[in-house]
């Protein structure tokens, strides 16, 4: 599979018996390769109407907006108004945490590559206004520092968010205001919407929690998250065709397709640079840049990012070598399972490149000595413990907390088995089918590891 019509071909006949395998509500794909787009679309935009989904129906794309708030930073860079290794307090005096040390040290890059080293997963409600992530910023005053800052990978939303605000106040814009005028504008692209009051203008998918009494995914009783983390990906929504243009600029070193540049050469290529790679085993890429999330290593190296909001999930993957880009946007069911089907199958065809397959216990599990792994470990979204049975089992059990608890998440016990000398795995799917992986890191000065890392670092609270 090589060209525009062998997609085509490949979408015709597998995509909709993929999404309605995977039990998926609804579904769009966007594919670009040899320079053209081709697009699909399947299913429903909520169970609750039967509206179809069209090419033209606009999906969350959840994280993967952090790709485009670090596009937005890398400007600022370009126009002279930020170096990325000075003090975040440089530009954002205001900037506090509960470590006040650390927080004068961090820097943009520190930020933008996740290691800024402070709690992560914080999703405060500061309001619809415009001074909303202005007023978030604020509100993480008090945030517990994981670790000194650039020690570690540990994902962060907050920090996304942060930078969204170092946008507005470099650029004297909203974080929307921004978005608009120096990336959709200038890139053409005609359906993207920065929160529900442009959705409302657009077919808009609803997100979907599962199935209920009647075997039918259920719609969510909310469209969005909070305001306060639009720049992480609370809301932003598109057609995938707009995400894959958004692509191919960074597939062009920064040039719009109508010969625009909207990001230097420099930036462009610095975004696709690994700054860190990633706690072995984790599920997650094997490294990180400055936003873009190096999901393989290699030649030809593929770049993406994930993202998942209230019952959406959204998947974009980036050969920059081959030129090839592909975004798939669901609203519930296996969405995991239908990634292998379809996004995976594309790029392995359309590049040679065999993705890393979703984590799955091996037939024989690693002997592991589970007593360092022991214990309790905390943060604002989850409390965790990891015990060992009579029977010399291993167990974890996670409560949800915050804002997991206000959208209905429920805790959950699953056993664990040894994946590698530091790393255990659920034995069965825990989340969206997939088994998640922990790894445990780091010494707590008695023998026991300081950290449980699944993509966030918790830090051990007993």
């Amino acid at each position: 599979m090589r060209s525009h019509d062998d997609v085509a071909a490949f979408l015709s006949t597998r995509f909709s018996e993929a999404v309605a395998a995977r039990g998926v509500p609804g579904a769009s794909i966007a594919v670009l390769v040899g320079g053209e787009v081709v697009e699909a679309a399947t299913g429903v935009l909520s169970t609750s109407t039967g509206v179809e989904v069209t090419t033209d129906a606009v999906f969350q794309i959840g994280s993967i907006t952090k790709v485009w708030t670090a596009t937005l930073v890398m400007q600022l860079a370009d126009d002279g108004l930020l170096d990325l290794d000075a003090p975040l307090r440089t530009y954002l005096p205001e900037f506090r945490l509960g470590d006040d040390a650390a927080a004068g040290s961090i820097t943009t890059r520190q930020l933008l590559s996740h290691q800024g080293g402070f709690e992560g997963d914080v999703f405060t409600d500061t309001g619809r206004g415009e001074d909303a992530i202005e007023k978030y910023v604020t509100a993480i005053a008090e945030l517990p520092q994981l670790f000194a800052p650039g020690e570690l990978f540990s994902y962060n939303n907050a920090a996304f968010s942060v930078l969204g605000r170092l946008v507005e106040v470099l650029r004297g814009r909203t974080w929307e205001e921004a978005l608009v005028e120096r990336i959709v504008r200038p890139l053409g692209l005609t359906h993207v919407a920065p929160s529900a009051y442009e959705a409302i203008l657009f077919r808009a998918a609803v997100g979907h929690l599962g199935p209920g009494a009647d075997g039918v995914e259920t719609p969510a009783p909310m469209w969005a998250l909070a305001k306060s983390n639009e720049p992480a990906g609370s809301m932003l929504a598109m057609t995938p065709r707009d995400l894959v243009g958004f692509a191919s600029m960074h597939l062009n070193d920064g040039v719009a397709a109508d010969g625009t540049r909207v990001l230097s050469e420099a930036s462009a290529r610095a975004m696709r640079e690994i700054q860190v790679d990633l706690p072995r085993l984790t599920g997650m890429g094997d490294a990180w840049g400055l936003g873009w999330e190096v999901i393989q290593k290699g030649s030809p190296t593929v770049i993406g990012h994930d993202g998942g909001t209230i019952g959406q999930s959204a998947f974009l993957r980036v050969v920059p070598e081959l030129g090839v880009a592909i975004a798939l946007l669901t609203n519930g069911g296996d969405v995991m399972g239908l990634f292998e089907d379809v996004a995976a199958q594309l790029v392995e065809q359309l590049t040679g490149v065999t993705l890393h397959g979703l984590p799955r216990p091996p037939a024989e599990p690693v002997p592991v000595e589970a007593g360092p792994f022991l214990g309790s470990y905390s943060n604002s979204t989850f409390d965790m413990v990891v015990t060992v049975d009579d029977d010399g089992l291993i167990w974890i059990d996670s409560t949800p907390k915050g804002i997991l608890l206000e959208m209905g998440q429920q805790p959950e016990r699953h056993q664990l088995v040894g994946y590698d000398d530091d790393t255990l795995i659920t034995l069965a799917p825990a989340m969206k089918e997939m088994h998640l992986v922990y790894a445990f890191l780091g010494d707590d000065g008695a023998g026991r590891r300081k950290y449980l890392h699944y993509g966030r670092a918790i830090a051990r609270a007993d």
